[in-house]
């Protein structure tokens, strides 16, 4: 899962990408709002769900908002702003935000909250994924195989997750990093292959009950 964060106060920008990225999400943040509306409009299908501040230089929260939703992205907005009266939350809730989470907060309910959009359609994930004997429940990131629990870091499951999300699509290796690791990550070369070694190697994922396939120079299918 991949998160944009949109917030001017960089030093919570920064600790929030690295809260996230310990609870297993990729996260990129930008402190303006022309940039991150640029972002969005371009890059959106990269982000699984936008954080937003409202007050920002440039642009503020509330036009990023009806800028995207008349361009059609359905991406989740959460915003995420000190502005605590109540018609900033009605504006922003009208102009296309998802939620909204006042300042200070408490950073469990930020990621409950995150969990929550995540499931909601039209882009709502499934309680529970399968291939074959291999099951994925992503709100308790849990998976089994044949009925016994796999333990998976973080990325793995992740990126098991994304697999399983696109059932029988090539995803390229650029795909998968794009939407696993953020932009100043430069370990791209081998980091992809290492992963899915791993994850094969865990899932037992080899001979006819193979679920992952190698698409020779291009990525991985999951089947």
């Amino acid at each position: 899962m991949r998160i944009l964060i949109v917030e001017d106060e960089e030093k919570l920008a920064e600790s929030l990408k690295k809260g996230l990225e310990k609870s297993g999400y990729a996260a990129d943040y930008l402190t303006d709002g022309e940039t991150a509306q640029r972002r969005i409009e371009t890059s959106h299908r990269n982000y699984d769900l936008i954080i937003l501040d409202l007050m920002l230089p440039k642009k503020d929260g509330f036009e990023i908002c009806r800028a995207v939703r008349k361009r059609g992205i359905i991406t989740p907005i959460l915003v995420l702003t000190a502005r605590d009266m109540t018609d900033d939350k009605i504006l922003a809730l009208d102009n296309g935000a998802d939620d909204y989470l006042v300042k200070p907060f408490s950073f469990e309910e930020l990621l409950a909250r995150i969990r929550a959009l995540l499931r909601r359609p039209p882009e709502a994930l499934a309680t529970e994924l399968t291939a074959k004997d291999v099951v994925l429940k992503p709100a308790e990131r849990e998976v089994c195989r044949g009925g016994q629990k796999i333990d998976l870091t973080l990325k793995e499951f992740e990126l098991l997750h994304y697999l399983m999300r696109h059932p029988g699509e090539v995803l390229s290796r650029e795909d998968i990093y794009v939407h696993l690791w953020d932009f100043e990550d430069n370990s791209f070369s081998n980091i992809i292959d290492v992963h899915v070694k791993n994850l094969r190697k865990k899932l037992n994922d080899h001979g006819n009950d193979k679920i992952v396939e190698t698409i020779r120079g291009v990525g991985y299918r999951l089947k």
